[in-house]
Formats: C-alpha cells, sequence, structure tokens
C-alpha cells in the first residue's frame, strides 16, 4: 500500500493532522531549497519524537572514511558525502514554565503543513493543549531566499487561547550536529569562533580534513501584534559549539507574539571572511525587511515558473506530481555556478552521499536545457571537464589504464571516486558513455559547437581511450568483447557483454572520431592545440576503430532480441506478473545472491539503450525489446518509470505510458518505494519531465529542427509545456483532438508536427 497522505492540489503539498508515523517522510517531502543551500522540513521548536535533522550546504563535503568488511585494492579510500551543516532554524519555546514539544502535549489538532510550490514558501500550522492546560495556536512561515541565497527566513507565531502566557524564545545556532548516514560516528565539524552582538549571533565553524569554513548566522526579532517590540535578549548561552539567545515576553490571551528569525551560511567557497559575509548578509536582509523578502521570494518564484511549468487539465494528482518534480530540481540546482552539481537527493537526505552521479548527464541536462538559457547546461558539462585530470587519475590508478585513459567517477563530489562498492565503483562503467552521450545531446539541442572544440574534445578522446583499453578481444567469437560490467540495471553485477555497456562504448568511440575530424576541418587551432595537449596519433585512432567496428553484442535468435548480458537467458525467466506481490520490492526482500541470480531488471538496461540512440533501432525492434524487457523490470529504481513511459509513448501504448507516468511524477509524494523519510528522489524527477515533453508530446531534435508526435492520455482534457530552443521559447499546448503552437519572441521558427512541416511566426497561435 502506498502512502496517501499528501492532499491533492494544483499548486501545494498539503498535510493534514498530525501523525508521529509521517515525520519523517514529511521532513522530506515539505523540504526547501534555493541552490545554495537546503532544508529539511524539521519543527523549528524541540521535538522529542522520532526525526531526521537536515541542514545542506551545496559544494560542501566530508570524505568519510571508507567502511567495509573486508579491503580490496582499489576500494575508494573515502566515500564523500554532503553534509548536515549546522542548525540555524532552531527555536526552543518555553510557555508558562513549560517546553513546547508536539510529542509531549495532552493534544495536537488542526496540525496543517502547506509548501506553496507557486510561491516557495513552507507554511506549518496547529493548536496544542501544552501538559499546564495552555490552549494555544501557532503558525509558521518559513522560506530560503532565491534573490539572498545566503538566507533563511522564520516568522512563528504564537496566539494563547484560553488564558495570558509568559513565552519564552530561545533561538540558536549551533555547529554541534552530525550524520545520520556517519560512518564512523566522527564528528564533521570543528568549531572556531563562537560571537554574538545585539540580536545576532555567529557560529564559525571548519570540516575536518577538507577544511570548508562556514559562519552560521542569525538575527532575531520579537513582535506583539505584528508590531515591533525591540525586545534585548533576557540572557545570551554559549559553549564552543552554539550560541542561545532567550527573549521573554508576556502574551494576553488571544493576542500574538512573534519571533522573526533570519538565519543561514555564508561560506568559504565564496568568501575570504564568512563572518564579515554574515555580517553583511544580515545588514543586506534587515534593510529590506520581512515583507518585502517575502514578496521577493514569490516574484523569484514566479520567474521561474513562468518558464518551467508544465500545466495539466483535468488530473489533479498528475498536476501536483509535475509540479512538485519541477519545484524540486529548481530548488536543488539554478545553474549559476560551475563548481555545482545536481546530488540524487539534492537537499533533502543524505542517502548516496549527496554527490554527483551520471543521473546528471542522462536524465537532468534536458530538463535544464529546454527551460534555463543554455549557459545552466554548459555549466554542467563544464563541471566534467574541469575533472578530468582526476578522470584519467582514477583509470590509471585503480585501472592501470595508461595514455589519458579517462574513468569519470560513479560518485563524486571534486571528481575523485568515492563509491565505496566494488561492483558499482570498477564494473558500473556505462557511466562514461552518458557524460560524452551529454555532450552530443547539447549541441544536438542548442546548436552550440563551440564547448567541443574548447573542452568537450578532450573529455571525448579520454572516454574513447578508456573503451579501447577495457574492451578486449576474444579469439574465440574474433570479436572485441567487455567483461566484468554491471549495466544499468545493478540487480546483475560483474556480467559479460552488456548489450547497454558495448553498445555505448562503440558509439563514444564512434562520436570522438567524428568530432576529431570536424574539430581539425574547422576548428584547426583548437585541433592543433588539443592534439599537443593529449598527443593524439592517427596510429592510435585506427586501432580505436578496430574496436568499434568488431564490437560484439549478444543476441538471441529464438527472441530476435539483444540480450541485457551474455548469460541472461540461463536465467529462471518467472515474470515480474507472476512474482508473489509479498516478495517485492526485491531489494528489502530477498537477500543480494538471490537477486543477483533472478532475471528481475531494476531499470531499463538494454532499454535505455534503446532510449538513447532511438534512431538506430526501427518501431518494430523498439516493440520487440519492450516487450520482452518489461516483463521482467520491477521498477525499484527511480529512474526506471520514466524511460519506459516514454517507450510506451512511442508506442502508442498510452494506458501503460500514463501509469508510469503516474508512478514517477508521484513516486515520492505516494513513497512508492518505502523510503522516502531518507530524501526524495531529484534526478529521477527530471525523467518525470521527459516523460511528458519527449513521451507525450514526442519532443525530439533532428536536423536542427524540433518534432513532435502529440499524445495525450484519455485522463487529460490538456497539457502545455514551454521550451527554450536555440533562444526560442515555444509554447506547446496538446488538446485530445488538437495541438497549438506560440512563440515568444522576433522571428520565426519551423517545426515539424507528425512528419508534416509546421511555420510558427512571432505572437500569433498555431493549430494543427
Amino acid at each position: 500500500m502506498n502512502q496517501d497522505y499528501i492532499q491533492p492540489d494544483n499548486w501545494s503539498i498539503i498535510e493534514e493532522g498530525f501523525d508521529a508515523e509521517r515525520v519523517k517522510s514529511s521532513e522530506s517531502l515539505f523540504s526547501i531549497g534555493n541552490g545554495a543551500m537546503g532544508q529539511r522540513a524539521n519543527f523549528e521548536e524541540s521535538y522529542s519524537g522520532e526525526t531526521f535533522q537536515g541542514s545542506y550546504i551545496a559544494g560542501i563535503y566530508y570524505p568519510d572514511k571508507t567502511k567495509v568488511g573486508w579491503w580490496k585494492n582499489g576500494y575508494p579510500e573515502y566515500f564523500a558525502k554532503v553534509l548536515n551543516a549546522p542548525n540555524w532554524i532552531g527555536i526552543d519555546i518555553e510557555i508558562n514554565g513549560e517546553n513546547l514539544d508536539l510529542a509531549q502535549c495532552q493534544s495536537v489538532s488542526n496540525f496543517k503543513r502547506e509548501l506553496n510550490m507557486k510561491e516557495g514558501i513552507y507554511y506549518r500550522s496547529f493548536q496544542a493543549i501544552m501538559q499546564n492546560g495552555l490552549h494555544i495556536a501557532v503558525k509558521i512561515t518559513r522560506f530560503l531566499s532565491l534573490d539572498l541565497d545566503e538566507l533563511g527566513v522564520i516568522n512563528y507565531e504564537i496566539t494563547p487561547l484560553n488564558g495570558d502566557a509568559k513565552i519564552i524564545f530561545k533561538p540558536y545556532v549551533d555547529c554541534g550536529v552530525h550524520n545520520e548516514d556517519a560512518n564512523w560516528e566522527e564528528k564533521f565539524w570543528e568549531p572556531l569562533n563562537v560571537q554574538h552582538s545585539g540580536n545576532t549571533a555567529f557560529v564559525t565553524a571548519r570540516t575536518f580534513k577538507t577544511h570548508f569554513t562556514a559562519t552560521t548566522f542569525m538575527q532575531n526579532s520579537i513582535l506583539l501584534n505584528g508590531e515591533n517590540t525591540n525586545t534585548s535578549p533576557i540572557n545570551s548561552e554559549k559553549n564552543g559549539e552554539k550560541v542561545q539567545f532567550s527573549y521573554e515576553i508576556d502574551v494576553q490571551r488571544d493576542q500574538t507574539a512573534t519571533i522573526q528569525k533570519l538565519g543561514g551560511y555564508t561560506v568559504s567557497l565564496n568568501h575570504e571572511d564568512t563572518q564579515k559575509a554574515a555580517e553583511n548578509a544580515i545588514e543586506k536582509a534587515v534593510s529590506i525587511g520581512y515583507n518585502q523578502l517575502l514578496e521577493n521570494q514569490k516574484l523569484a518564484w514566479a520567474k521561474i515558473w513562468e518558464m518551467s511549468d508544465i500545466t495539466i487539465d483535468g488530473d489533479v494528482k498528475a498536476q501536483q506530481g509535475i509540479r512538485f518534480n519541477i519545484f524540486q530540481l529548481n530548488q536543488t540546482y539554478l545553474g549559476k555556478d560551475s563548481r555545482l552539481n545536481i546530488g540524487p537527493k539534492g537537499f533533502t537526505g543524505e542517502k548516496y552521499g549527496g554527490s554527483t552521479y551520471w543521473d546528471t548527464e542522462a536524465y537532468c541536462i534536458p530538463f535544464y536545457m529546454a527551460t534555463k538559457d543554455q549557459q545552466v547546461a554548459r555549466n554542467l558539462l563544464t563541471y566534467r571537464y574541469n575533472q578530468l585530470g582526476k578522470a584519467i587519475e582514477n583509470a590509471e590508478k585503480n585501472l592501470g589504464f595508461k595514455n589519458g585513459a579517462a574513468l569519470f567517477p560513479m560518485v563524486t563530489m571534486n571528481g575523485e571516486e568515492c563509491h565505496n562498492e566494488w561492483e558499482i565503483t570498477h564494473e558500473e562503467i556505462h557511466r562514461n558513455g552518458a557524460i560524452a552521450f551529454a555532450i552530443f545531446n547539447y549541441y544536438r539541442y542548442t546548436g552550440d559547437y563551440s564547448y567541443i572544440p574548447e573542452k568537450g574534445l578532450e573529455v571525448l578522446i579520454g572516454i574513447a581511450r578508456f573503451w579501447h583499453q577495457r574492451a578486449s578481444y576474444s579469439t574465440q567469437k574474433n570479436q572485441y568483447v567487455i567483461l566484468g560490467v554491471t549495466g544499468p540495471n545493478e540487480y546483475e553485477n560483474n556480467v559479460n557483454n552488456n548489450f547497454y555497456t558495448n553498445y555505448i562504448a562503440k558509439w563514444c568511440i564512434d562520436y570522438a572520431i567524428e568530432q576529431i575530424n570536424k574539430v581539425e576541418k574547422e576548428y584547426n587551432t583548437d585541433y592543433v592545440r588539443v592534439m599537443n595537449k593529449v598527443g593524439l596519433s592517427n596510429a592510435e585512432i585506427i586501432h580505436w576503430k578496430a574496436v568499434a567496428e568488431n564490437m560484439y553484442f549478444p543476441y538471441s535468435e529464438e527472441h530476435d532480441v539483444y540480450l541485457q548480458q551474455d548469460g541472461f537467458l540461463d536465467k529462471d525467466l518467472v515474470k515480474v506478473a507472476d512474482l508473489d506481490k509479498s516478495q517485492r520490492p526485491i531489494n528489502q526482500k530477498w537477500s543480494w545472491d538471490r537477486v543477483l541470480r533472478s532475471p528481475y531488471i531494476k531499470q531499463a538496461d538494454t532499454l535505455q539503450g534503446f532510449y538513447f540512440f532511438e534512431d538506430h533501432f526501427t518501431k518494430e525492434q523498439l516493440e520487440k525489446h519492450f516487450d520482452f524487457y518489461e516483463p521482467f523490470t520491477v521498477h525499484e529504481s527511480s529512474l526506471s518509470p520514466c524511460v519506459h513511459s516514454i517507450q510506451a509513448s512511442v508506442l502508442g501504448r498510452m494506458e501503460q505510458a500514463y501509469t508510469f507516468y503516474l508512478r514517477t511524477s508521484r513516486l515520492d509524494l505516494d513513497d512508492y518505494n518505502k523510503e522516502v523519510e531518507e530524501g526524495l528522489h531529484i534526478t529521477s524527477m527530471a525523467g518525470t519531465w521527459m516523460s511528458i515533453v519527449e513521451g507525450f508530446g514526442g519532443m525530439r531534435v533532428k536536423n536542427d529542427h524540433l518534432h513532435f508526435e502529440p499524445k495525450i492520455p484519455t485522463q487529460w482534457q490538456a497539457y502545455s509545456f514551454k521550451i527554450n530552443f536555440r533562444n526560442q521559447i515555444l509554447k506547446v499546448s496538446v488538446h485530445q483532438n488538437e495541438t497549438n503552437f506560440s512563440l515568444e519572441g522576433d522571428k520565426e521558427i519551423t517545426v515539424f508536427v507528425n512528419g508534416k512541416e509546421v511555420l510558427v511566426e512571432p505572437n500569433s497561435l498555431v493549430t494543427v
């Protein structure tokens, strides 16, 4: 049974009623972020129930020493993880001598959380009867400013309903935090300096090992019935890691006492003197004032939605799902800083270490290319170029490869591999292919070739060298094979000739050679510079070609399909439909050995190849492979339903496409995988966007033109999306019997709809 407590709503995520069992799940679902930092929806006041505290700062990480039972050569020495950052939201509250704690109150009623995605604001409200009999109403507003991205804002209001109250607000900043997923129970932050003055306080701390410095700051104002009381703290306590103020206020029945707390982080990534920067951040925020900060937040989000919104008419759950996905993607990464990337959990939890995976290149780049300007996607490509040296080091150190062969890491913060499972780190090498594919995809979509001669060509050469050295020649097959790999389907480890891996390896080599030739002809200065730098000879390219032209792909004549890997047909081929439901999800019910011997597929694998290289195969081939592999797919990866939704759309199977869409869009809201309390699946959310735009909308780029094959689920009356294609903004609205196109800008654009040419002129509606 999936969870279903989130109320359906077009623009908000809403929870009604307090249930301690749901607290950790809601802390994930109601998380907020602004690209520079993020915050789980932890309560500001103290809470003695089960909770998972989490505040995160983009780009700040710690190399936690790897913990394995038996050390093997080549294991990464550490697992880099995003750190639980010092707590800036905390406000202990004492009312008539009793601590406010929802786990200890006599009763909690009218509890409501709302994450208003349109405005980027998180609201919480409740009434409670405390142990001392006082009945209170509480309303909290919280947001992380998009304009001032070092700043978070809290407005916390308390109204006593059945008597007068002495309220003591005790706001604090504290660097004495720990990570839930720490391998060795280590502390990650070393306090350097704790200071306070008037209503402001600063805790400056540095991470051990990586030596990032962050100043966590706060500034507080106390209001009565909306008027500032200019109250100063009655006392302040500090130790080496924490500063806490106490503000006392007498409140009559039905009066409202409010604390407005400004807080956040200034970090050494951006400032030499983080405390000075924190003082400046406070000064700027105070001069703007709470009400204007709130208005500015609404305006900033309105601007984001103007471009990235997808509307769905007639299906509230589907509408809520896609907006939640788009909202979280924008909270995680806004493309301002090429040092940053998109972690699979974003700012919502610690699982996966918060690092960069191949998800960015395979799933996220299309979303950012189409909903932002192309510089954002270019920054994501630049991130990998900047880590090319580490990728070369990685191939040399772990695999003994030579000559500039590059293996990009499966998981990284700074370019070094830091994933601590052997079968992923050393075998899931297909990630190299996704990085090359992203370069191809970027050029195909934006038409901006300049990235390739400037930076991309070096990456493509490093990757081609890797595949040339990783393939081995089989005298038995008289072909090149790739042994001992894990494909995208992580429910098979250490297999030989994974179709997807072999196919993308061949493609990478072919594509690299094609780009070398093009750069030589058209960008000769860059060509000479790059060739001198990498020392590439024609003889080496001839060796690459031999591998690409003679790559082996396992194939079944009987089923007329490419095999996921050499031994796939040796398995006991029982379909998922014939598996006892009590055995699902298999990753939580079965031993790893049993999973690996089963035919069950975690996510699109062979079909991932058909998704990337759609135009290399016929629709009949896709159908045959889809019908063969989908029945064995358990979709226990968040990245699975979106690819299957797109392919079901291509095949015209709209019911199936819709079911997959609903699953990908509401994966976290409905907690399909029973793990949402650990954080959200941010990168799969980009796949949800693709399942509408590329799936139902049928959008492709062919020969520098946009092509559409629009389809619509019967459950919907209409849907619409916008695309920024080469600096022209096209709006596509699909209805049950027509599709409308409109264009912002000043020059016309030619698109193809179901293969027919359609001219769209600026500021006019074209109906097909």
